[in-house]
């Protein structure tokens, strides 16, 4: 069979995709490696996505896969290890099978980087959080620390700064390497301290997190930090090394793409957080997954 699209991750730019593409008529075919709904069923609070005061994150990834399935999206659960350009069809190759389409969405996503410690995986929901913008409202009045030293960390340390009683970076080097006037809001902030040549190598937790021991780098030294919360903000892996060599990618590994979410390859789509862009949320997730559908439609006519 060949398939109208394949999109490849099922989070919510690929649900969302698959969505419209469903809704145009068009044969689907999803293709997802790990948990449906992507990286949002990390979050056990999700409030800044419209319609929804509160709700999970897999929640929201349920509903989505509910009504994906219910406009007759098929699923095939495993990784996708290459994509082959025949000019009219593409293959879709797993680590079992080979599937054909006519176009190919591509949505998968990027993860953020972890931190390599212990009980970190276990306590993510319950202390470890990798977004602010998400998250930093649940620690109102609250310290936590932030482990990174880049304009990210420096713009999620700020924006914590509102929220929380003190703000404690954990920065690996002697400086912090962000923008020059970053650190100068950093340091007008009277609750926000910084930790120089240090990294995170352990976490304490009582069902939650109650502290994180950090080791300086240069003394060996180690110490508790009592926090309520860890952010971590060491950078964004994409998951595109399957495709490094069809699609074009930027130095970081994000793909490149217009706002049409159209790739290099004629017929190849991309949508989400794996595309080179500047807000990665799971709103804009879903518009780019719309965008990629409806463009990926007027493809084939």
């Amino acid at each position: 069979m060949t398939y109208d699209i394949i999109i490849v991750g099922a989070g919510p730019a690929g649900l969302t995709a698959a969505i419209y593409s469903l809704r145009a008529k068009k044969s689907v075919l999803i293709i997802e490696k790990g948990a449906l709904g992507g990286q949002m069923t990390f979050s056990p609070k999700i409030e800044n996505y419209p319609g929804f005061i509160e709700l999970s994150g897999n929640e929201l990834a349920d509903k989505m896969t509910e009504q994906a399935l219910s406009l007759g999206a098929e699923i095939e659960i495993g990784s996708v290890i290459k994509i082959k350009d025949n000019g009219k069809t593409k293959t879709v190759l797993t680590e079992d099978n080979e599937f054909e389409a006519r176009t190919v969405i591509l949505a998968v996503g990027a993860e953020h980087r972890r931190l390599g410690v212990k009980n970190e995986e276990e306590l993510i929901g319950n202390g470890v959080s990798f977004c602010a913008v998400c998250d930093a409202a649940f620690f109102n009045n609250q310290s936590v620390c932030l482990a990174g030293g880049g304009n990210s960390a420096m713009q999620e340390a700020l924006l914590l700064s509102e929220n929380c009683k003190k703000v404690t970076m954990i920065q690996n080097l002697a400086f912090l390497t962000g923008e020059e006037t970053l650190k100068e809001k950093i340091a007008a902030k009277n609750n926000i301290e910084i930790i120089y040549n240090s990294v995170v190598t352990g976490l304490l937790s009582d069902s939650s997190l109650t502290g994180v021991e950090i080791e300086n780098t240069e003394t060996k030294e180690k110490r508790i930090v009592n926090a309520d919360g860890l952010f971590v903000a060491v950078g964004l892996k994409p998951d595109t090394e399957p495709f490094k060599d069809i699609i074009t990618l930027d130095d970081f590994g994000y793909i490149n793409a217009d706002e049409s979410c159209l790739t290099n390859i004629p017929g190849i789509f991309t949508a989400g957080d794996c595309r080179k862009k500047s807000v990665r949320q799971v709103s804009t997730a879903v518009s780019d997954g719309a965008s990629a559908a409806i463009a990926a439609v007027k493809f084939i006519g």
